[in-house]
């Protein structure tokens, strides 16, 4: 098929900025999203649920394979739930403490202070499930393929960390292994694989983060110009 064989429309919504203003916009950006860090300690303040539901719009604007936007969102605030949430996520957390995880791993995670509580799990106001799908099914029983859905939904969740910090809350990537327990408390079916749960909410008040710091851009970074 010829690649001028399907529809278009304008682009209508693209913006140029001049260069200066590029550039405040740019540092403007950076200073905001450099205050993002990930939070442990949660209030338990409740958040308007529209609030969220904005950041799921956003999330939802990521680029996916062939546009197919291979994820789904739970959004969980119901205290039961949230319970059983965190009694399988601290099985599976102790469970890695105790017998999984490497002593390297372990080293590696010892700045941070984390082990196998999880307090916050019912604490904040919500958690956000996300998950991988890595097909549709149509209505006849046909399935649909997709492409890419791995780095389609981490596009899409880096999208919503950042939408939810623009926002003023904080957030934390809680990735317990394995997380099928998900797909059972939330009812979504097996073809859909969890990625990672998401906690958001204001954090708590006397709320403190590892004194730890991000590696300077030329650490991560090449540029090659020929």
């Amino acid at each position: 098929m010829p690649v001028t064989d399907y529809a278009t429309v304008p682009l209508a919504d693209y913006r140029e900025y001049p260069i200066e203003e590029m550039r405040e916009r740019l540092a403007a950006f950076y200073e905001d999203v450099n205050r993002r860090r990930t939070v442990r300690e949660f209030s338990d303040r409740p958040v308007p649920r529209d609030i969220v539901e904005t950041a799921l719009k956003a999330a939802g604007t990521a680029p996916s394979g062939a546009n197919l936007q291979p994820w789904h969102f739970v959004v969980v605030s119901g205290p039961d739930t949230k319970r059983r949430i965190r009694e399988a996520a601290e099985l599976e957390e102790r469970e890695f403490y105790e017998h999984r995880a490497s002593e390297e791993w372990l080293e590696a995670l010892a700045p941070l202070g984390t082990d196998s509580d999880k307090p916050f799990l019912e604490t904040a106001p919500y958690l956000i499930a996300v998950f991988l799908k890595k097909f549709d099914e149509l209505e006849d029983g046909r399935k649909v393929k997709h492409y890419y859905p791995t780095e389609s939904t981490g596009l899409a969740t880096g999208i919503l960390i950042t939408a939810l910090h623009h926002a003023g809350l904080a957030t934390l990537t809680h990735t317990p292994s394995p997380m099928k327990f998900l797909n059972e408390i939330l009812g979504r079916p097996k073809s859909e694989r969890p990625f990672l749960l998401l906690v958001v909410g204001y954090p708590a008040d006397d709320a403190e983060v590892p004194d730890i710091t991000r590696k300077p851009l030329e650490d991560f970074t090449s540029f090659v110009a020929e």
